[in-house]
């Protein structure tokens, strides 16, 4: 088998696939790679490199749309752009206020206070609160 018809071949099984990935609603079935009998088998292969080049370029990109992180209308969380280590610190602090285990362990002043600066809690009674975002933050 000369390297024109497994060209040939390997892009046939690309179009097929790529075929079968796509919707119905917006599929187009590849039409099968024709080489030219009359060329050499240089100008064969060239051909059949080029054709591929697209079938590979089709077959690459569906893939890669089934991937993609479904968009979401949930905003990020306010504790993503804070370096990692605050942010576990900030998110355990949280919790804690959350399960109301700050009469024990009191947090950290300086957490509290970038915590209500952010709106994630709020002061009630002297006793930190989770407000709805600071809610939001942890689910």
């Amino acid at each position: 088998m000369s390297a024109a018809d497994k060209l040939h071949q390997f892009a046939e099984m690309l179009a097929a696939a790529s075929s079968r990935t796509r919707s119905q609603a917006d599929s187009t079935v590849a039409a099968p790679l024709q080489t030219n009998p009359i060329a050499t088998e240089d100008a064969t292969a060239d051909d059949a490199r080029v054709k591929l080049g697209s079938a590979v370029a089709t077959a690459i990109t569906e893939p890669e749309r089934e991937h993609e992180p479904a968009t979401t209308n949930q905003p990020l969380s306010p504790l993503a752009g804070i370096e990692l280590d605050a942010a576990i610190r900030l998110r355990w602090a949280l919790r804690d206020i959350k399960a109301k285990r700050t009469k024990l362990t009191p947090a950290n002043p300086d957490d509290l206070k970038t915590l209500i600066e952010m709106g994630l809690v709020e002061m009630r009674d002297d006793v930190p609160v989770l407000t709805n975002e600071g809610h939001r933050a942890l689910d």
